[in-house]
Order: structure tokens, then C-alpha cells, then sequence
């Protein structure tokens, strides 16, 4: 769902629909990588995450003279497009990438996999050899589109000088607008050599391309007749809602309603998680409150939402005593997992604002809900199962505790980006989020690496903003590379590794399924470098590594230690920071539903299954 100009601040000027009117807009004689770099400049893209290479090596040249547009050399593709997605999940607005051909552009394929999962605005360009060598499996050809067709909103093949204005504005159109995703626009180097003429607007032909953001006012007055009707309903929020920045109307309708917010993975933030009416997130990792609340809920309205195999659970037991609303810009999802009673195809932003006004008339009729049952209910779960943590009994750090001090002595306003894995859930459970654009993560694709380049967007994107990576010791040996860009490009991010010494979250799956047959997860050599038995992986030292990339870095192993290196790294502001944080390696995360199993298995830790007493009739 589109994040609005209003919603932040970006503006982009906007290309001409093919019968829209005129230009008096000057024609310029350019090359195609003129034009090119003229477009990027026309929509507003502010900020390029890139490599070149051959084939787009002639886009550099006229890129080395924009005023307009700043070009951050990534030390490898995968990090451009990540960078790209943290930096649109922080401020709104399209990330960019820009590779060559070939193994430049397959590098893209894992974070533009990302993106579409998460819904987010992103647009790839990537350099292709000349046309007439197109297909001949020419030096460090591709076929990107044909590669990416399954996981781009759109993909364009762009053979003639003429053709690149007005693609780039349709691919900046396409990737913002409705459901937001990323788009991939694959030049040929002919064309970028090739003479044509600039003007702006450019004319937009995009013919069948026309999102639905006006919700219809029948299903609108359905949806309202039934949450006043309810007496157990909860409001499911995914991260359609953060898209389409409609966060305050979300807090009007849950402050309006009385009911229970659960935010998915994807919606931390779009919802205070100190507000009274929130009971958590959903999901195999999400609170006993949130996982139960959807179990016994009579009417779930999800907003934004796309009833995720991570939330549901076992599908055919999901909600069993739920009728559903569900509200989204993306009318393939209505009905895709869980047959909807109330279909509502719209922006969830307008959705929102007009069912405020609908209950409204409810209740000007008489019709409020009654939810005192409920809440008694509600209020028993999460006083009784709240989520929380034990320390070692050995006197290590606790990775929970770790992430939960990161969380509290952070300045306000603070970014924090995850990896996948262990430290993800337990940033997700540990750290309030209290504004929207605040949580990034890659929650559809669960991509490790993430972490950091997409903490190097965010900051490039919102210099202002204190932006923490959480990452793993796993993941962080993915994509750690880019710490030489943020050191080289002033982009001074802050790296909290929270190293147990394995790959966490297969290692608790192989703990708890696989009879603590610990295969291929062990991420050292099992002593360190004086022969004592290993904690934590050392090998790389993180610190050491860091250090080389230009980074200021702290190894931390003493809890007594913690609350110090975390306000010094705070402190620290002219270049990257990197806390080697050595933790318990036995930690896991809960509650915790089993894959493949129904939420009503949750449990709330290990041996641990709740007790809900007497199920509420249907």
C-alpha cells in the first residue's frame, strides 16, 4: 500500500498519463545514460546504492556530474539491494540499486526476492549487454527479467535510448503505488550509448495498470456493523497499514472501538506497543496473548494483513470461531488463505479512515460493542503469561537482556534493523516500538545478511536518526562487508552481534526436534584461540574484522559491562560502531507454536503450555 506524500514529505514530480495534457518542458540532446541519470533526478531519487561494471559502466559517467543524486559504492550487489530496502522502510520513499549485467544482477536477486515479500518500493537497474548480442550468451549476460519475472511487482527490458524517461517514471509509478514492491529496469548498453532527446514529464503508457484505493461503502458499513456486533474481535494488523501511512487512523479506530491490536512482524511500530489495547504480535514467536487472542476471537478485522503461515499456524485450525473482515490494496490476497466474510479491496489508509466514520454512525445509532468479557479474559492472559526471560545461571549475558538494554538506553526515535534469526525474534519481544518506520526486518523471505546494508540504507536515508543493526554471528559473516562502505561514506551505523557461537534459531529446532543432534550449526571450532572451551565464535574476531573495515569496536562478556559499551557506542558518531556481544548459547526464544502444529499448541516456554481454563462457547 502507497506511504503518502503527506504521510512523508517525499515528493516526486509526476510523468504525464498518456492523454495528460502538455509539456512546455525544454528538449534536451542527451545520451540515454543522460536520460537516464536526468529521470533518476526528475523522480526524486536522492540516493543510488550501486557497483559498476561494463554493461552500466556508461550510466557512471554522467552520474559522476549529478548534483542531485548521491551514489553510495557498496562492496558487494546483494548490499546495494538491501541498502535500497532500509532505506525505503525508513523513509518511505523508493530505494534505489543500480549493477551491471550478469553476476551483477543475479547478485540482486536475493534482496529483490526480499523486497516483494515485504511489499516494499524499490526500483533495480542493471546494465545488459547491446541488444544485438541479447540471447547469444554474450560475456556476463542474463536474463535478469526472465530471472526475476516470479519476484518483481514489474520488470521492463529497455533496447532504445527514446524508451528510458518514461520507463524510469513508470517503474517509480508502479513500485509506490497500490500494493508497493520492487520493479527491475534491465538496460542495454546500446541504448545507454545511443543519442535521444530529455524532456520531463515524459508520457506514461501503463494501460491496465489501475490500483483500487477507494474501499466500496457497503462492505465498509458490513465490517462496522460487525465489530459493533462482536464481543470478541481483534484488529490483526499487518505491515500494509505502515505502507500506506495510516498509522494515526489506526490509533483513532482502536481508541474508538475498544478493540485488542495484535502487529504483525512487519507492523511493529504502526501501533504504540506501550498502548493499553495492544496485546502483542502474533504468530510462532508472538505473544500467548496475541496467539490466543486470534484462537477465540469472534471477528478478526485484518488491516494490511496477509494471514501468513507464521501467524496462522495450521491453517485449517486458524481462528476456528472468527468471521473475518479483511481489508487490502492487493485483491490476490483476499480469500488466498482464509475465506473472508467481509472482502474489502482499498488503501488501507482510506479503508481505515472510512470505517472510523461508519462505527461512528454505529454508535450514533446506539450500536457500541460490549468487550468487558473479553478484556477480563485478555488481561488474565497477559498478566499470567507475559513475555519474558531467565538469566543464565552461569553468570553469562543474556542475549534478551542484551537487546532489551540496546532498546532502552537508545535515543528517541531510533532505527533498529534485524538479521533473521534467534536475535530477530528476541529484538521483536525486547525493544518497544513506539513510532512506525522504526522495526526493519526481512519478515517474508527471512533473508540472513539482511542486517546490515539495510541499516546502512536507513541511516543514508535519515542521517539524523541513531540507526542499531541487531545481528547474528551467522548472519553477520554474511554481508559484514558493507561496514567498509558505511566507514568510507560517513554512514556511522551501529552493529550489536549477538554471537553465541551458532547458527540460533536451527540450532534451538535441532535442540528441540532433532534430539540435540547439533548438525552443521556450530559456528566454532569449539575451543578458542588459548585452548579454552569456545564461547561464542572467534573465529573471525569480530572485533579485529571491524577494526580492519574501519569501525570502532568493543568486545563485551561481562554483564557488569553491558549498560557502559551500549551508552558508548551511543556516544560514538563519526564512524560505524561494532559490540562483539558474547551471549549464552543455550538461550531460546518463546513462546514458540511449532511448525506445522496449530496455535492452540503454544507454548508459552519450554514445557510450558498455557492453561485457558474453560474454552468460551462459540
Amino acid at each position: 500500500m502507497p506511504m503518502t506524500e503527506q504521510a512523508t514529505g517525499a515528493h516526486h514530480p509526476q510523468p504525464r498519463a498518456r492523454n495528460g495534457g502538455s509539456s512546455s518542458a525544454t528538449v534536451e540532446h542527451v545520451t540515454g545514460a543522460q536520460s537516464l541519470i536526468r529521470s533518476l533526478e526528475e523522480v526524486g531519487a536522492d540516493t543510488v546504492f550501486g557497483l559498476p561494471g561494463g554493461c552500466i559502466l556508461p550510466a557512471y559517467d554522467p552520474l559522476m556530474d549529478s548534483t542531485r543524486v548521491r551514489h553510495i559504492l557498496v562492496r558487494h550487489e546483494q548490499g546495494a539491494g538491501h541498502a535500497a530496502t532500509g532505506y525505503a522502510q525508513a523513509t518511505g520513499k523508493v530505494g534505489v540499486c543500480m549493477v551491471t549485467s550478469g553476476p551483477g544482477a543475479t547478485n540482486l536477486v536475493t534482496p529483490i526476492a526480499d523486497a516483494a515479500m515485504d511489499s516494499v518500493p524499490m526500483v533495480a537497474i542493471t546494465g545488459q549487454v547491446a541488444s544485438g548480442a541479447i540471447g547469444t550468451d554474450a560475456f556476463q549476460e542474463a536474463d535478469i527479467c526472465g530471472i526475476t519475472m516470479p519476484i518483481t511487482k514489474h520488470n521492463f527490458l529497455v533496447t532504445r535510448a527514446e524508451d528510458i524517461a518514461h520507463t524510469i517514471a513508470e517503474a517509480f509509478h508502479i513500485a509506490s503505488t497500490g500494493r508497493p514492491g520492487p520493479v527491475l529496469v534491465d538496460i542495454a548498453k546500446d541504448a545507454l550509448q545511443s543519442k535521444t532527446t530529455f524532456s520531463w514529464p515524459p508520457v506514461m503508457d501503463l494501460p491496465g495498470y489501475r490500483p483500487v484505493t477507494k474501499p466500496h461503502a457497503k462492505q465498509i458499513r458490513e465490517a462496522a456493523k460487525l465489530l459493533t456486533q462482536a464481543k470478541r474481535p481483534v484488529l490483526y494488523v499487518g505491515g500494509g497499514v505502515m505502507k500506506a501511512g495510516a498509522t494515526a487512523e489506526l490509533k483513532v479506530l482502536a481508541e474508538l472501538t475498544g478493540a485488542p491490536v495484535t502487529t504483525t512482524l512487519m507492523a511493529l511500530g504502526s501501533f504504540p506497543d506501550s498502548h493499553p489495547l495492544h496485546v502483542g504480535m502474533p504468530g510462532m514467536h508472538g505473544s500467548v496473548t496475541a496467539v490466543t487472542a486470534l484462537q477465540k476471537a469472534d471477528l478478526i478485522v485484518a488491516l494490511g494483513a496477509r494471514f501468513d503461515d507464521r501467524v496462522t499456524g495450521k491453517l485449517d485450525s486458524f481462528a476456528p470461531y472468527a468471521k473475518i473482515v479483511h481489508a487490502d490494496i492487493d485483491p490476490a490476497e483476499i480469500g488466498k488463505n482464509r475465506a473472508a466474510d467481509v472482502p474489502i479491496v482499498g488503501d488501507a489508509r482510506e479503508v481505515i479512515a472510512d470505517l472510523v466514520q461508519a462505527v461512528q454512525a454505529e454508535h450514533t445509532e446506539g450500536h457500541t460493542g460490549d468487550y468487558a468479557a473479553w478484556w477480563k479474559d485478555l488481561n488474565r492472559w497477559r498478566e499470567t503469561y507475559p513475555v519474558g526471560y531467565d538469566l543464565p545461571g552461569d553468570g553469562s549475558l543474556s542475549p534478551q537482556q542484551v537487546i532489551q538494554r540496546i532498546g532502552e538506553l537508545a535515543p528517541e526515535g531510533t532505527v533498529f534493523a534485524a538479521g533473521v534469526g534467534q536475535h530477530q525474534m528476541w529484538a521483536s519481544h525486547f525493544i518497544q516500538y513506539e513510532q512506525p518506520a522504526t522495526w526493519l526486518n526481512s519478515g517474508g523471505a527471512g533473508t540472513m545478511g539482511y542486517a546490515v546494508p539495510a541499516a546502512m540504507g536507513a541511516k543514508a536515508g535519515m542521517p539524523d536518526r541513531t540507526v542499531w543493526a541487531i545481528d547474528g554471528d551467522g548472519c553477520f559473516q554474511m554481508t559484514n562487508q558493507e561496514l567498509t562502505t558505511c566507514a568510507l561514506n560517513n554512514i556511522p551505523i551501529k552493529v550489536a552481534i549477538i554471537n553465541n557461537g551458532a547458527l540460533g534459531m536451527v540450532r534451538q529446532w535441532q535442540t528441540l526436534f532433532y534430539n540435540q543432534r547439533y548438525s552443521n550449526t556450530v559456528l566454532h571450532s569449539g575451543a578458542d584461540t588459548d585452548g579454552n572451551a569456545a564461547k561464542g565464535t572467534r573465529v573471525p574476531d569480530f572485533v579485529k574484522l571491524s577494526e580492519a573495515m574501519g569501525c570502532y569496536a568493543i568486545r563485551c562478556e561481562d554483564p557488569a559491562d553491558l549498560d557502559k559499551v551500549i551508552a558508548e557506542a551511543n556516544s560514538i558518531n563519526d564512524r560505524p560502531v561494532v559490540i562483539d556481544f558474547i551471549v549464552h548459547e543455550d538461550a531460546m526464544v518463546w513462546p514458540m507454536v511449532a511448525a506445522g502444529t496449530s496455535n492452540d499448541e503454544v507454548m508459552a516456554a519450554r514445557g510450558v503450555r498455557p492453561d485457558f481454563g474453560d474454552n468460551e462457547d462459540d
